[in-house]
């Protein structure tokens, strides 16, 4: 695929979002902006939210993944049924009785001051680092295939495509967002599809001998029950389950969209639905993978050695045509959009709203919008500074563990919302700060040293519930009289 047909590409997709952004961001005011006037379709949003739920690092690991892990990781997914429904009986009925815009506003009225800064904080820090980590990975494809053919430094690409995210978020933030979430997930869906319709008419399968392939062949295993690994299932159902709700119920950006919905009973049926076609999504995911290294094998393909995430490229980019190509980097470009610009729009509102308090201050509407301006435009630059630091270190080991510290920071947050739920008690506020603190740092500790302390035991994604718990019993150690909200 010549570099001039992906910047076409690039270029037509992008056209194409804009026209859904003048349509939907006409009339925009900064209640549009911050929760979309609570008018937003449950349908719409339960949909889009799977683009915004998968990401470019997921639209590429996933399918490689199934190399060395085959389908375990749908454990996982069965794990995020039970969180998200956790969520719709429990922590959207919470924000709407309380009205909330910003979700972190909940622990001030809980605990206080310095326990509201902190969760807010650690979104801030964990959304630019993942946001801009996603949209990194994206941008880097785009930089080796395209534009370092001529000559245009990485910088520069990076500050285009923010400058195009910054334009179509800049106005309608939320409004606008729940349906470019939808066109994104559509063609990114769409590229996976072509994949496997290509992959099947080159093999020259049926769709009978396509199922039996991938469900019932070498990749199909599903439950892994050796306890000491990471894979072992239930590590990977009650660690997908929290995930599910830290990481989206626990998330300004994931629930800005939710109680952008008029009624909490419409953002429960978003909230279902969406689990649901999740589910759908990630077999499909799992299966094209299965796919991809069924084909690469047939056709006596070499299994890239760098890293499992160029499978899919690879094959896509390579082997399957000039359609495929297409569609492969409109779908890797669908997957990241959602990445950043949720994540700059919740960054401007969480910033807005937690720190600078433009809701409590009484500001004129014009005010409140020159200052948003100004937040989401310095946002823009925070995500182009760290993206091009990523560049620099040039170290895929480095740039992943800064991705996993970011992880770290949801173990506060499911901690500190556990208490205020389950517990009636207060706490010592200004010493909150301190648990948040020790509580990622004993994990990180005990992460590194577990095969040594624990006869071989490697953590998986439960070390976010253990993160929880060393945040839940900090919380406890320095409570106060009884509080409730």
């Amino acid at each position: 695929m010549s570099p001039g047909l992906i910047l076409t590409c690039v270029l037509a997709y992008s056209a194409l979002l804009f026209y859904v952004v003048w349509r939907t961001s006409r009339h925009a005011d900064n209640e549009s902006f911050f929760i979309g006037n609570k008018s937003s379709k449950w349908y719409i949003v339960a949909y889009g939210m799977i683009g915004a739920s998968l990401s470019g690092v997921t639209f590429m690991s996933v399918p490689g993944w199934v190399g060395s892990t085959q389908f375990t990781y749908l454990m996982v997914v069965f794990g995020y049924l039970v969180g998200y429904t956790v969520i719709a009986t429990m922590l959207l009925p919470l924000y709407y009785r309380l009205n909330l815009t910003s979700i972190y506003s909940y622990l001030e009225s809980r605990f206080g001051f310095w326990s509201y800064k902190t969760g807010a904080f650690y979104f801030i820090l964990s959304r630019t680092i993942g946001a801009s980590f996603r949209l990194f990975v994206v941008v880097n494809v785009l930089q080796t295939f395209v534009f370092d053919n001529w000559g245009i430094p990485f910088w520069l690409t990076v500050a285009t495509f923010i400058a195009l995210i910054l334009l179509y978020t800049f106005k309608g933030g939320v409004k606008t967002i729940v349906w470019t979430d939808m066109l994104q997930t559509t063609f990114m869906l769409l590229s996976v599809i072509l994949s496997v319709i290509l992959i099947v008419k080159q093999m020259d399968m049926s769709f009978g001998d396509l199922f039996d392939k991938v469900f019932n062949g070498e990749y199909s295993k599903v439950v892994n029950s050796d306890w000491r690994p990471k894979g072992f299932f239930l590590k990977q159902f009650f660690g997908g389950m929290f995930i599910a709700i830290a990481m989206t119920g626990l998330d300004q950006e994931m629930m800005q969209k939710n109680i952008s919905v008029k009624t909490l009973k419409d953002s429960q049926k978003n909230m279902y639905t969406f689990s649901i076609i999740l589910l759908f999504v990630n077999i499909m995911f799992l299966a094209l993978g299965a796919l991809l290294y069924i084909y690469s094998s047939s056709k006596g393909l070499a299994i890239p050695t760098r890293s499992s995430d160029d499978l899919f490229p690879t094959v896509a980019l390579n082997s399957l045509g000039t359609l495929s190509a297409i569609f492969f980097i409109i779908g890797l470009i669908s997957a990241a959009y959602p990445s950043a610009d949720g994540a700059l729009t919740a960054l401007t509102a969480s910033f807005c709203i937690d720190f600078l308090g433009i809701k409590k201050k009484g500001w004129s509407e014009e005010k409140q919008k020159h200052t948003r301006y100004t937040v989401h435009i310095s946002f823009a630059l925070l995500l182009l500074i760290v993206i091009v630091i990523f560049r620099l270190i040039n170290d895929d080991a480095v740039i992943n563990k800064l991705f996993t510290v970011a992880g770290y920071t949801y173990g506060p947050l499911l901690g500190l919302y556990a208490f205020g739920l389950f517990s009636k008690q207060g706490v010592k506020d200004k010493w909150v700060p301190l648990v948040c603190l020790l509580s990622p740092i004993v994990c990180y500790i005990l992460n590194d040293y577990s095969e040594t302390i624990f006869n071989g035991y490697k953590f998986g994604f439960e070390l976010l519930i253990v993160n929880g718990i060393f945040t839940y019993l900090g919380l406890f150690l320095i409570r106060s009289g009884l509080k409730t909200v």
